[in-house]
């Protein structure tokens, strides 16, 4: 068997899984407004322990309503919520998996919004991310959580989960006592280590009373907070044993708290595959209970490799569950190429979930979060289907228009597939763009789908053969502005720069500090390129708010790049860039001047499509330039509505 350290069984207690791959909790939004469990997140979970995972731990269960950190989130506060949650563990025992329930409680992690009032915190220190003003916890209250969340454990087993896991990790209410940098308490829960971890002691043994010795129970911890004030991973490893001592049957090893800078509790492409694994083995070294490693691990052999070198015991992959469900199944296999790999761009998870206050999806698997509508049936009468483009939004139109039975032809203009991916996946850690690329063309080349390359569709063609429906997916082209010298031989668009198209030469002057103006900048700087990117906003568009954005900056600060906003090109010059900022004007050397300036919609042939009644969709940037996520969902749509 491939993997086999991955794929031999465990136990943690009297609990034996029958992998060591765990799906971590993970938010969606998807439960009910009441805090019971919907039919779309039971689908979901479901699905996910279908493809062959050994334990599925549940997303945040609140303890308490004042608790919940988002709207959607399940609660466990009155026995009124067991048969609602009895469901969960009924739906994925059929597959062999076992189901953990995570105790949760945001502590000053959540909105006044969603919680009806002020959150409470151990002190009434805001959150440093979401600004939100608290309450310091009464000592009553103190000892009613602890008691709480005891009660909730006991729930959890009444509901037949196999085991719970205390949320202790990433800023919320136990990480929150822990931390100097949040509690600041002078009772006995404050003020020192000592005082500081009883809270969290507390609930440990408080839970372990109520399930009994027999029942697993472990905690989820942010081994290090990455924070100033915070505490590190030395105190992680004086704090583990006690917390073994008190009834912990294992420790689920994470990372930072939510205003860690980079956001590494949910890394993304940025960061090292596997990046948290020393800090896991370093709880390992410290306790006789076994550890979960966790941190943008997606791949098998990553986490084989981990669990015989003795960095953990059990290895969580998180959105890699989101981007494809099969892929334990597929691993066991050998299937390794029918694999979708997770590219932790966070596009569809967190970033969707978290700034735009939508359920979570994947920007590159449309049916996660889907999984609880029904299956389209196959077409009784298949159409000729053309799709127009072979980037994102047309592959994907092409995979799901085929799955439903028509019979699909894809024409690309270019020499390759990938469209915007072709340029996107050159800059530094971005090359897993291409991944999905790959993987789509492999799934339409087993099931005989034609792509035909260096063929653009022109009018003739259309009327000739007569398509019964065409999917327009042709992408954009770069928008042109009245900048005078904009044509110059100096002058290049982002797109050739990233493809090699255009040689490069320093100093270089990008305009445009959107993400394909920053993208290309840190790409110029990796190849030592003098760089400066000028921005005719004054706020940055690309926020360090997400993690993306957060080492996209750090990266061009740390490489010598500049940035200058509220900038107004008013001319390229030979050798020079003219812009006016704070009504003064500017110049700066260039040897090459980088377009990124935004881009226009291409639909040539919607006018015709129109004229000859043939039923179309125009999907991705071919209907308004933007990220895979809309790319990617609306060409899977698109072919997915193709009516019979």
């Amino acid at each position: 068997m491939p993997f086999p350290h991955l794929f031999s069984p465990v136990k943690i207690n009297n609990m034996t899984l029958k992998n060591r791959a765990v799906m971590p909790p993970m938010g969606t939004g998807y439960g009910n407004t009441d805090g019971t469990v919907s039919d779309r997140l039971l689908a979901y979970l479901a699905r996910r322990a279908e493809g062959g995972t050994g334990l599925i731990i549940t997303e945040i269960c609140a303890v308490d309503p004042i608790g919940r950190g988002m709207p959607g989130q399940i609660g466990i506060w009155k026995d009124d919520f067991i048969p609602s949650l009895a469901r969960i563990p009924d739906a994925l025992h059929c597959y062999g998996a076992k189901v953990a329930l995570q105790l949760h409680h945001a502590g000053r992690e959540t909105f006044e919004a969603v919680i009806g009032r002020k959150p409470e915190a151990p002190s009434a220190i805001p959150s440093a991310i979401l600004g939100q003003p608290c309450e310091a916890m009464p000592l009553e209250r103190v000892k009613q959580m602890i008691d709480y969340f005891a009660q909730s454990a006991g729930r959890a087993r009444e509901a037949g989960f196999d085991a719970v896991e205390l949320h202790g990790a990433h800023g919320y209410l136990l990480n929150q006592f822990l931390s100097p940098f949040s509690n600041q308490r002078e009772d006995e829960y404050g003020g020192n280590e000592e005082n500081r971890t009883r809270f969290v002691l507390e609930i440990i043994r408080a839970v372990r009373k109520t399930v009994g010795s027999d029942f697993p129970v472990w905690i989820r911890v942010s081994a290090d907070e990455m924070i100033r004030g915070g505490y590190d991973l030395s105190f992680m490893q004086r704090f583990a044993p006690r917390m073994v001592e008190a009834g912990i049957d294992a420790i689920h090893c994470s990372v930072g708290v939510y205003s860690t800078p980079g956001s590494l509790a949910i890394a993304s492409m940025d960061t090292e595959e596997g990046f948290n694994l020393f800090r896991a083995r370093a709880l390992k070294e410290v306790v006789h209970v076994p550890v979960i490693g966790v941190g943008r691990i997606n791949h098998p052999q990553l986490a084989d490799e981990a669990i015989a070198r003795g960095d953990a015991d059990l290895i969580s992959f998180g959105r890699q569950h989101l981007t494809d469900p099969d892929f334990i199944n597929k691993a066991r296999d050998g299937a390794l190429e029918d694999i979708r790999w997770c590219t932790a761009c966070n596009q569809g998870c967190i970033e969707r979930l978290s700034f735009e206050m939508k359920s979570a999806t994947c920007s590159f698997n449309p049916e996660c979060g889907r999984e609880y509508k029904l299956p389209l049936t196959k077409v009784s009468s298949p159409k000729r289907v053309w799709i127009l483009g072979a980037g994102p939004a047309g592959l994907s139109a092409a995979m799901s228009a085929v799955s439903r039975g028509h019979l699909v032809e894809v024409f690309e203009k270019e020499e390759q597939a990938g469209g915007q991916l072709l340029s996107a996946s050159r800059p530094p850690h971005k090359a897993a763009f291409m991944d999905w690329v790959n993987w789509a063309l492999r799934q339409l080349q087993k099931v005989s789908v034609p792509v035909n390359y260096n063929h653009e569709v022109g009018i003739d063609e259309i009327k000739n053969q007569k398509p019964d429906a065409v999917v327009l997916a042709c992408g954009s082209y770069p928008a042109i502005f009245p900048i005078p010298g904009l044509n110059s031989a100096m002058v290049a668009d982002a797109r050739d720069v990233l493809l090699g198209k255009v040689e490069i030469k320093s100093p270089a002057v990008i305009l445009g500090a959107g993400y394909v103006g920053m993208e290309t900048a840190d790409y110029l700087l990796a190849h030592g390129m003098e760089v400066t990117v000028l921005e005719m906003q004054p706020v940055p568009p690309v926020a360090k708010l997400s993690a993306h954005g957060y080492w996209l900056h750090k990266r061009i600060k740390d490489g010598g790049g500049r940035l200058f906003f509220g900038a107004k090109v008013v001319a390229i010059e030979e050798g020079i860039v003219r812009f006016q900022q704070m009504n003064a004007e500017q110049e700066e050397r260039a040897a090459l001047v980088v377009t990124a300036l935004g881009a226009k919609s291409e639909n040539y042939l919607e006018d015709l499509l129109k004229e000859m009644a043939v039923p179309y969709r125009i999907v991705g940037d071919a209907r308004s330039p933007r990220r895979i996520i809309e790319a990617i969902h609306e060409g899977f749509k698109a072919g997915e509505e193709i009516q019979p």
